[in-house]
């Protein structure tokens, strides 16, 4: 009876079904307590994302495993505790006191796949701290284990594991090819345990953001979202739709993105924080492009160490016009990845950036950086380079190389990113004007207007200018108060922020649309971001 509970339990995990299996392993416990039994289970609700049972389940499987001198199983029980108590609760310190446990165990055992997950596992970590050579060569050792005990989803996750070390190391077509074999193995169902399965999804599209290869990751998106609503994997789900609104945003499909992220947020709970993160820093960027300010700030602030929330606090920075405090966050960013690392592509760009608005020389971080663009070669890098060197040469006054960069740079952009291209029309504008090419200033920068929200204060400047909006109209009292309202404040919550009255607060209001010509707060909050008020 026992056997026949665990075997329609794993039958069910197999399938996903995933409330099914919770309730044959729960019967088989009812019949016998058996260390097969609440290991089933302890998957069952891993996916249900109930984690004090799963970890339970994993604790007394574990301890059962030891009782019948089967190290092989403990040492397997282990690892997943360790990479458990990751995810569920970041808890890194109890983390490797299992990885080590499990290590310990498996030291006078033959070569076996629990061998193999415990190099996976260790190559994460290395992959975590930008030591590529070492994740290929454990990753490469974990594959071999797998081939040889046909555990294809050790081999294959091994494999996504190399191909991302790869990727990192700039070897991307070689890199990309291993990983989309492992996802492929991945959907196809050849995986024993879909865990691995759903990390090589991440790791895959993960890959397709860093080196900007939208495309393929757009394909790739869609194909593991089915995936995973047949597997009924919120969390997969979730991750997918983040990363998926991400492409969507970057193609200026803003409303979509939003949905998606909404639903990538509510399908992220709380109980696997590493995971809910990726939705957060991605709304926080979509909030930015949009100009909503305080609450983009807000959404990194919830995550400050991810990678992606650094990145867009520096983007911030810049875009207030602060660009030293966005140079110092960027400069530890880049102390911690070394040299030859595609990861340096970010920070290095948004450091020309920095460094132009200081007024500083940017000639060493602009030759990297587009040595990597050079490297990875992907449309979207590309366009970035020109625009970088576009407004290097600009800041040197050389504007007829700028023009010549910057045109490039859009027409690599256009019908891509509308965001980026809309910025990169700017900054051509601004060399035509300089030029003394008013006319053909004046029609970059009415094309590049309705892509952006809320232009940067340098920009409305140039619009200015160019005679394509008016100068500030608002008070500095106004502008403050209408930051408020945009941030969802109300009058009376208004004025306690700025210690005044609420009639006070109601005539500003007032005033704010006489000057904007505008009869609801929305209105005036749009034809100030616009105007650049914001």
């Amino acid at each position: 009876m026992t056997e026949d509970f665990l075997a329609a339990g794993r039958a069910a995990l197999t399938r996903g079904a995933w409330s099914a299996a919770r309730g044959q392993f729960e019967r088989a416990l009812e019949t016998e307590t058996s260390p097969e039994a609440l290991e089933g289970l302890s998957w069952a609700t891993w996916w249900l994302e109930d984690v004090p049972a799963c970890l339970e389940a994993r604790e007394r499987a574990y301890r059962l495993y030891r009782k019948a001198d089967d190290a092989r199983a403990a040492a397997r029980m282990a690892l997943w505790l360790g990479d458990d108590h990751n995810e569920f609760r970041g808890a890194g310190a109890v983390a490797e006191g299992w990885f080590n446990r499990a290590a310990r165990l498996l030291e006078e055992l033959e070569p076996c796949p629990e061998f193999g997950w415990l190099r996976v596992f260790e190559a994460h970590a290395a992959l975590g701290q930008h030591d590529t050579g070492r994740a290929r060569e454990l990753a490469v050792q974990a594959q071999e284990l797998g081939r040889r005990h046909r555990a294809v989803d050790l081999e294959m996750f091994s494999l996504a594991t190399e191909g991302l070390a790869l990727v990192e190391e700039g070897a991307v077509e070689q890199g990309m090819r291993c990983l989309d074999e492992a996802t492929a193995a991945a959907l196809a169902g050849e995986y024993e345990n879909l865990a691995p399965a759903a990390w090589t999804c991440c790791r895959l599209i993960s890959a397709c953001e860093e080196i900007r290869d939208y495309e393929r990751g757009a394909q790739w998106c869609r194909q593991v979202q089915e995936f995973s609503r047949r597997m009924e994997a919120r969390f997969v789900t979730g991750v997918c739709r983040a990363h998926y609104a991400a492409i969507l945003g970057w193609h200026g499909d803003w409303i979509e993105a939003e949905r998606e992220l909404t639903k990538a947020h509510d399908d992220l709970t709380l109980k696997r924080p590493y995971w809910r993160a990726e939705a957060v820093v991605r709304l926080g960027e979509l909030r930015r492009r949009q100009g909503q300010v305080g609450q983009a700030e807000a959404l990194f602030n919830e995550v400050p160490s991810h990678p992606l929330a650094k990145r867009g606090l520096a983007e911030l920075s810049l875009d207030r016009g602060d660009a030293a405090a966005a140079r110092d966050v960027l400069e530890r960013m880049l102390r911690r990845i070394p040299a030859g690392s595609v990861s340096r592509a970010w920070p290095l760009e948004l450091l020309v950036r920095a460094d132009v608005a200081l007024g500083e020389t940017a000639e060493l971080h602009l030759a990297e950086f587009c040595a990597i663009a050079d490297l990875l070669r992907t449309r979207p890098l590309r366009a970035a380079a020109r625009f970088a060197e576009g407004i290097c040469a600009a800041a040197r006054g050389e504007h007829e190389e700028a023009c010549a960069c910057l045109e490039e740079a859009v027409d690599l952009y256009e019908g891509l990113a509308p965001f980026e291209a809309a910025h990169a029309r700017l900054e051509f504008a601004r060399s035509l004007l300089a030029l003394g090419r008013t006319d053909a200033a004046r029609r970059e920068a009415r094309t590049a207007l309705p892509s952006i929200p809320v232009p940067r204060q340098d920009q409305v400047e140039l619009l200015v200018a160019l005679g394509l909006v008016g100068p500030p109209v608002l008070s500095a009292r106004q502008v403050d108060v209408l930051r408020l309202i945009a941030d969802g404040l109300g009058d009376r919550e208004i004025a306690g922020q700025l210690v005044i009255s609420e009639h006070t607060v109601h005539r500003h209001v007032a005033n704010i649309f006489t000057r904007l010509d505008c009869s609801t707060r929305a209105a005036a909050v749009s034809r100030a971001a616009g105007l650049g008020l914001l």
